[in-house]
């Protein structure tokens, strides 16, 4: 049976006290949607309002898998992304959040995400998560009360980047806030592509990273 795939994205498209213009990072949507198309998953997105999302880094436009992504498939399903809430997520195989700075504005609480991210990764289906996109994995506690993340490898985008990308902008860093909660954490040089699998957990620490990702969690759908 075909394996199905959902993108939960965010719908931020303001960041900070200067209100910085962000999204959804492109590279971190369109790489990994690529790796699932490639191996002829089913790719659903949702959002957490329903509302249609934003992308950042359209600069970055000439790269073919985000080319690829912005005048196919992607990019109009993404437009349509239903409202989170209305999804029966227990039918997926995976749940995958890309990042860019967006997440960080709505995905840190949210309750409904946490409550899905827990679901998934206990019925043992794949999570995962990308750059900033493992914002969505702070905050999870499992049935037995601990922290999603505590004793987990993880990586996400680190202090060291932020200070040299959005550390005027962001309202925290996500690195001190996943090792606070326990995650063993895990880093390459800045803007180095890493990615780590964890079990059925699955993050990466920058831009770069998102392909690798996407092929772990893959590696764990086929095994």
């Amino acid at each position: 049976m075909m394996k199905k795939v959902l993108i939960i994205v965010s719908n931020a498209n303001v960041i900070g006290p200067n209100n910085r213009r962000t999204g959804n990072f492109l590279p971190e949507v369109a790489h990994p949607y690529a790796e699932f198309a490639k191996a002829g998953y089913q790719i659903d997105f949702a959002s957490l309002s329903g509302d249609t999302p934003y992308l950042d880094a359209l600069n970055l436009a000439g790269d073919p898998d985000n080319l690829a992504f912005l005048t196919g498939k992607g990019w109009e399903d993404m437009q349509k992304a239903v409202k989170l809430s209305t999804v029966d997520v227990s039918t997926y195989d995976a749940i995958f959040m890309p990042g860019g700075l967006a997440p960080m504005v709505d995905m840190p609480d949210n309750a409904l995400l946490k409550q899905v991210v827990k679901e998934t990764y206990e019925r043992n289906a794949v999570v995962g998560a990308v750059c900033h996109g493992p914002v969505s994995l702070l905050n999870v506690k499992l049935s037995d009360g601990s922290y999603l993340v505590k004793g987990k490898n993880i990586s996400s985008f680190t202090t060291e980047e932020e200070d040299n990308y959005a550390r005027a902008d962001v309202p925290f860093d996500l690195q001190t806030a996943l090792t606070e909660q326990g995650a063993i954490y895990h880093t390459v040089a800045p803007w180095g592509a890493f990615s780590i699998a964890d079990g059925n957990l699955v993050t990466g620490q920058n831009p770069a990273s998102g392909k690798g990702v996407a092929e772990k969690m893959i590696a764990i759908l086929e095994a």
